[in-house]
């Protein structure tokens, strides 16, 4: 597909003085845009390994997060500041 663009002449000549070529500079905004919009449009399925290895990712350094009494998760606990 080829499609034609008006640039205007300011921002070629910036394109130009950065040393782009106007034509990669504008299909990689292009690819870029596509790409963008493939990750939020496009189906949220993860396959179970991948989702697995997510999983393992975030409790990695769980085993360093201190162990709370669990009167720290009492409702006079969390609401001592409040009356």
């Amino acid at each position: 597909m080829q499609v034609t663009v008006t640039i205007p002449d300011e921002l070629a000549a910036q394109m130009q003085a950065r040393g782009f070529a106007l034509e990669s500079y504008v299909r990689d905004l292009v690819e870029e845009k596509l790409s963008q919009q493939q990750k939020i449009a496009g189906p949220h399925e993860i396959d179970p390994e991948e989702f697995n290895a997510s999983l393992d990712a975030l409790t990695r350094y769980s085993h360093k997060i201190p162990a709370l009494p669990i009167d720290a998760f009492s409702r006079e606990s969390l609401y001592a500041d409040h009356d």
